[in-house]
């Protein structure tokens, strides 16, 4: 699809989602058999600028058609404030067209499938207004009977839940400092705190500290203090996979780590859900971000705990891109 076509079968959607690693976003036709997809750097919303934020939505303007909607999810996006931000940025960019902003977390939601042929899901198979036309809110919005709620674990982590009434909640997502329990940057920095731990007080470096410094070029234990003092979060969240590679071999430091890890998730994920399903009510629970989706044993661990703190839990991974939940946002 390219910016001179003409011949098209209806209107254009562009989904947008902005993240600390990439920016994705997609432009398609309602019934999505030919649509573009592209991709370009990361962008959080609090570590830009307006004149920065402006800058980026132009670059993907200059390379999609004119849409007739947008919908924007951006990583940092919390307040009210910030969704005004993001609005005002398309704005300027996309004068004229109706944008819906919101957080990474909602567009991640909105691209999970419905647990294939549980009778409790239905969805709107309404088409959009013709363009110009308003939409009521509501009229076109995905029905389901019973709430969802994404778990994601990634380099960061959070746990978000709508109901079907649109009530939201959300546990998590205040950062590697504040929170990110059960994410690879807490497994990687858990690790490290353990195995020097266990070396002050057995006098014996451990199998997985041994991992941590061929994995790091390290030459002897110390040498983790200075390394870490320098390290980013995504550096430290590449330690996890050392973390399960020992768990696989049954290290008992990795073994521990990754137990709290998944218990934290779980019970993260069930504070969400009681906060939008009485006790016993069927939630759909979400996997998603790389550590659940990479490691199939922790998101089989994380599963198991759910279906035991909540009984009527149906869980599934994230089965495609969360950008195109934005363009599920769009289309509405």
């Amino acid at each position: 699809m390219t910016k001179g076509q003409k011949a098209r079968a209806g209107p254009l959607f562009l989904g947008i989602e902005c993240g600390g690693t990439r920016t994705t976003f997609v432009i398609t036709e309602y019934e999505p058999t030919r649509y573009w997809q592209g991709k370009i750097g990361p962008a959080n919303l609090r570590l830009l600028s307006d004149a920065q934020l402006s800058r980026h939505f132009h670059a993907i303007s200059k390379i999609t058609p004119r849409p007739a909607t947008i919908a924007i999810g951006m990583a940092g996006a919390r307040t009210d404030a910030d969704r005004k931000r993001i609005r005002r940025a398309a704005a300027k960019i996309w004068p004229g067209i109706p944008c819906y902003a919101t957080n990474d977390l909602e567009t991640a939601l909105e691209a999970s499938d419905n647990p294939a042929g549980h009778p409790r899901f239905r969805h709107s198979r309404k088409k959009p207004p013709d363009r110009g036309q308003s939409m009521e809110g509501g009229e076109a919005d995905e029905i389901a009977t019973i709430p969802r709620v994404l778990v994601l674990s990634g380099t960061g982590s959070c746990c978000f839940g709508r109901a079907r009434d649109g009530t939201t909640a959300q546990v998590g997502g205040s950062g590697h400092i504040l929170g990110d329990r059960g994410s690879g940057y807490e497994i990687g920095l858990r690790s490290m705190k353990a195995v020097v731990h266990y070396y002050d007080c057995d006098g014996a470096w451990s199998g997985l500290g041994q991992r941590f410094l061929r994995k790091l070029q390290l030459n002897e234990p110390d040498d983790l203090i200075g390394w870490v003092r320098r390290a980013g979060k995504d550096d430290v969240a590449a330690l996890a996979v050392e973390v399960f590679d020992a768990w696989a071999a049954r290290d008992r430091i990795a073994s521990g780590i990754l137990e709290g890890a998944a218990e934290s998730l779980a019970r993260d994920a069930v504070s969400c859900a009681i906060r939008l399903a009485k006790p016993g009510a069927p939630v759909h629970f979400v996997l998603a971000g790389g550590v659940l989706i990479q490691q199939p044993p922790f998101a089989k661990k994380v599963t198991q705990l759910l279906r035991r703190l909540w009984p009527n839990a149906i869980v599934s991974p994230l089965k495609r891109e969360s950008v195109w939940g934005a363009v599920e946002l769009a289309k509405r």
